[in-house]
């Protein structure tokens, strides 16, 4: 059914996650902080991923062990939603214009976890009061538990919500294409015989 249900209980965080690859991109999220949680509704919507998101944690100290340790639980659970991974495409890919940025999304379901990142954000980046560089601690603690290979790439952008609202976009749509069963697959795509 590629579902899974993971929880992740520590000193810092208390994380729940239900999560569905074949799902229509409905969403609950409440991590507490409000930005994060708009963000990972973009990508279940452009994702067509249906999730539960619970969480808490020390964000009267800091941001960011929530949002790594929500990278972590995510990350974690795509892997076991997914499986053997047998009729996957595998590969995604995205550009998604948002005003006046666009962010470029490429990923390989590949269980060789690495992250290129190159955004840059405006120098008076401000989100209230959140910090747009938690961004690249998210999307490394997914990739890292997920075993996905992830490039993004924003060449230009003036408005920091924006230049993050299409990294999460494209990011949906990418890996909607990379977790859809392709009937032309049969088995583990790769020559390897396995990912």
């Amino acid at each position: 059914m590629r579902k899974s249900r993971l929880t992740r209980k520590t000193k810092e965080t208390d994380i729940k996650i239900d999560l569905n690859l074949n799902g229509t991109g409905k969403y609950s999220i409440d991590s507490s902080i409000p930005f994060l949680d708009h963000m990972l509704a973009l990508m279940c919507k452009d994702g067509l991923i249906d999730m539960k998101l619970n969480a808490r944690g020390d964000i009267d100290i800091d941001f960011h062990h929530t949002v790594e340790d929500i990278g972590i639980v995510l990350g974690k659970a795509f892997k076991q939603a997914l499986g053997d991974m047998k009729g996957i495409s595998r590969y995604g890919q995205a550009s998604i214009p948002m005003d006046e940025t666009i962010a470029m999304v490429s990923l390989d379901i590949c269980a060789r976890p690495y992250l290129v990142y190159k955004v840059d954000f405006p120098r008076r980046s401000k989100l209230k009061d959140f910090d747009p560089d938690l961004i690249e601690d998210f999307l490394q603690a997914f990739t890292g538990n997920a075993g996905i290979t992830l490039h993004i790439s924003v060449p230009y952008g003036r408005n920091t919500h924006h230049i993050i609202e299409a990294v999460f976009k494209a990011l949906g749509r990418a890996l909607r294409q990379a977790v859809a069963i392709d009937p032309g697959v049969k088995g583990i795509p790769s020559t390897k015989g396995k990912l």
